[in-house]
């Protein structure tokens, strides 16, 4: 669901006033300003007024906001749960109760002007397909469009995203390459780790390198398209199954980096039958054994386990 003009939905706290538009000033008051009684949108208080509307608003109905993602609420009537997630104007929301979700979906349209997308099939770059055998989400349209804006249509694929013992490193004696180029299929990269863990630590790798890159990084960069173009229906599917349970691995390095020997950590976990959450990681202190290095990477693992385990408390689920 969508909240048209969502920002006008919210009431601002203290003294605003604006000029009258150019062409729209009152004959004989163009001299006065206007008192603004509801946030506008490029009112810099215009995001935390509509957050603040809809917070009350969920509160009010019965909600509860999880202590761990304030954008998350969640409804517990008996043994039914609605669930609502809130990204600036757009709402996902799931359940077990059709019921439930059918007076959500009412009572959000009697309060904001609504316009329903129907079943969830596409949110945020990320393509959403949800069949009896389960849900499958991937990033198969946002690939193609990456490698035609970066002219990688018809390269030749490769197996794996990063060479075997590439060691990358800022005392590069290879040619600069355009920074800003180098950053935008960085950044562009790290978008589609949003369904791809398998990429998460080449890019981490070469998001090292923003700064000054070289040659050599923008090779390795160019590496990771030519292995998502061979693999760009791959994605992460959630089957239904009966366990349901939190599992997570994590490892590490040691003294990794050629620049500063600092190690890199990552971790992943599982929920039920999919992985819900993966990391990779400079670590920001040199450890001095591999075991410290082990440590610190477990210890940032935990860190993630507490907040996951947070929201499944609030979901009732453990």
């Amino acid at each position: 669901m969508d909240v048209k003009s969502a920002f006008l939905n919210g009431f601002i706290d203290e003294e605003v006033y604006v000029e009258q538009p150019i062409g729209y000033e009152i004959p004989g008051k163009e001299h006065l300003v206007y008192k603004l009684k509801r946030a506008l949108y490029g009112l810099k208080q215009a995001p935390r007024a509509w957050y603040a509307r809809i917070d009350s608003y969920f509160l009010k109905k019965g909600f509860i906001r999880s202590s761990s993602e304030p954008t998350l609420y969640i409804q517990h009537l008996g043994n039914d749960i609605l669930i609502v997630c809130l990204y600036v104007d757009d709402l996902i929301y799931t359940g077990n109760s059709p019921s439930l979700m059918e007076k959500f979906q009412a009572e959000m349209k009697q309060e904001f002007e609504m316009s329903d997308l129907g079943l969830m099939h596409y949110f945020l770059g990320v393509e959403v397909q949800q069949q009896s055998e389960g849900i499958s989400i991937s990033q198969t349209k946002y690939v193609a469009d990456l490698l035609k804006r970066f002219r990688m249509m018809s390269c030749t694929a490769v197996a794996t995203p990063v060479a075997l013992g590439e060691k990358l490193t800022k005392e590069d004696a290879s040619s600069k390459v355009d920074a800003t180029l180098y950053r935008s299929l960085v950044g562009s990269l790290m978008y589609l780790t949003t369904t791809r863990p398998d990429i998460m630590y080449v890019v981490s790798l070469i998001s090292r390198f923003m700064q000054d890159p070289h040659e050599s990084h923008w090779r390795a960069a160019k590496r990771i398209l030519r292995y998502v173009s061979g693999t760009h229906n791959f994605g992460i599917h959630y089957s239904p199954t009966h366990k349901f349970e939190l599992c997570g691995y994590t490892d590490s390095d040691w003294a990794g980096s050629v620049d500063d020997r600092k190690s890199t950590s990552g971790y992943i976990f599982s929920l039920g039958s999919g992985v819900v959450s993966w990391s990779s990681k400079k670590q920001a202190t040199i450890a001095l054994s591999s075991a410290e290095a082990e440590y610190i990477a477990a210890a940032a693992a935990s860190c993630q386990a507490i907040w996951i385990r947070r929201i499944l408390e609030d979901l009732q689920l453990v």
